[in-house]
């Protein structure tokens, strides 16, 4: 059924009235309306704390990077193929332990033949020690050569001899003729044990040419198990293996690294530090290290090298502390926060952090008095765990706001 435009306005209007009548219904039943006064503020539960006097280690604190205490690159000392490698980056090893080996047949053989050359230079020594009747070890006597000894035997036969003949041309027994053969006996018995010992000698003589050449021939048989050696190339020291540059097959020569090792336990934590504060720090003193990858942790360490002159461009005195890092749990290269820990104390303000609250920049407290709030600007110095040291703004004892503290604002009501 279709409706007439008189019809529709009349419904529209009865709509409209049945609306209103509802709407003064509502008000008489104590709706509230936009004129209603508005209600009074909340009062804002917190919880105080006391701030604390207390004896506050004093530190130092500055910025640097962490560097290794040691670190060398290790090449070989002779040249050769690579046949073996043992390392890999970011492997541990010890001194002595293997990084790479090379190619070692060739040296093998050579020390083989210097043995063997050794061999036969102590077996002509034998000889040569043997012919002057010398054994291992005695020294040098020209009477122990049995030729010498047998020259010595007939000298002094003869000498005997020509004793006896002196007797007896005395007394007519025998012609001076005979006297005088038995001189020339003695005579060349003499000339016979001087030969001998001029030949023993010279044949010590031998005996100390084959002694240099046993020498020479050990000094070859050495330097053929060094290059035998050198053909393993180990770690100099105990570290971690920063860089590895040898490949398997490669020829490597004495003027190539092969890897790099680093130490890693002490690191070198290096700082500049103004000029200022040169007078507040000594070798030896205590430091903490703080790194953004362990944030929940600090590491221990002590001054160890102060340098000697402070830097003309920046006025700055670059200091090295030695951080422990058993664990290599630190890394060169990182950027790390030292505070170094002066050996005097002093009375500090201390409240929690969680008391502070930052406003455009500028830090606050509340203090809490006679159920107010009371809104404090506060410079802040040193941390001491979860508490803050208050340096103006707040006296010790007075009550701080350590909850809410986001919600408040100065002279509010507060509920403790």
């Amino acid at each position: 059924m279709t409706l007439t435009k008189s019809t529709k306005l009349a419904i529209f209007l009865l709509i409209v009235a049945i609306a209103g009548g509802a709407l003064a219904c509502n008000r008489s039943k104590g709706a509230p309306n936009n004129n209603t006064a508005a209600a009074p503020a909340s009062v804002i539960d917190v919880t105080t704390t006391a701030a604390i006097l207390r004896q506050l280690p004093r530190y130092f604190e500055a910025s640097g990077s962490l560097a290794a205490n040691e670190q060398t690159d290790v090449a070989p000392s002779t040249s050769g193929k690579v046949s073996a490698i043992g390392v890999d980056i970011g492997s541990y090893v010890r001194r002595g332990q293997m990084i790479v080996k090379l190619d070692d047949n060739d040296n093998r053989i050579k020390l083989q033949q210097a043995q063997a050359q050794l061999d036969q230079a102590r077996a002509a020594l034998r000889q040569s020690e043997a012919k002057i009747g010398l054994r291992p070890g005695q020294k040098f006597n020209p009477a122990n050569v049995p030729e010498v000894a047998a020259a010595r035997a007939a000298l002094d036969l003869a000498e005997k001899n020509l004793r006896r003949y002196e007797k007896l041309v005395e007394s007519g027994d025998v012609s001076r003729a005979a006297y005088d053969q038995q001189r020339s006996m003695r005579d060349v018995a003499r000339e016979q044990y001087e030969a001998a010992i001029h030949l023993a000698q010279q044949n010590y003589a031998g005996v100390a040419n084959a002694q240099s050449a046993v020498d020479s021939a050990q000094t070859a048989v050495a330097l053929a198990k060094r290059n035998l050696d050198y053909s393993i190339i180990t770690s100099p020291m105990n570290g971690y293996v920063l860089e590895r540059t040898a490949d398997l097959g490669e020829y490597v020569s004495p003027q190539q690294k092969v890897a790099t090792i680093v130490n890693l336990n002490p690191l070198r934590a290096r700082l500049d530090i103004p000029e200022q504060a040169i007078s507040r720090v000594h070798v030896g003193e205590s430091v903490s290290v703080t790194v953004a990858a362990y944030t929940d942790r600090t590491f221990a360490g002590h001054v160890a090298r102060i340098s000697p002159s402070v830097s003309a461009t920046s006025r700055t005195l670059t200091v090295e502390a030695e951080v422990q890092n058993p664990n290599a749990l630190l890394k060169p290269g990182q950027f790390a926060t030292v505070r170094i820990l002066l050996p005097q104390s002093e009375p500090a303000v201390l409240v929690p952090q969680r008391a502070l609250r930052t406003i455009s920049g500028a830090t606050y407290v509340f203090i809490i008095k006679n159920g107010h709030a009371e809104q404090r600007l506060v410079q802040t110095g040193q941390t001491e765990s979860d508490l803050v040291e208050i340096q103006s703004g707040v006296a010790a004892d007075e009550l701080v706001a350590s909850s809410n503290v986001d919600q408040l604002s100065d002279g509010m009501v507060v509920r403790q």
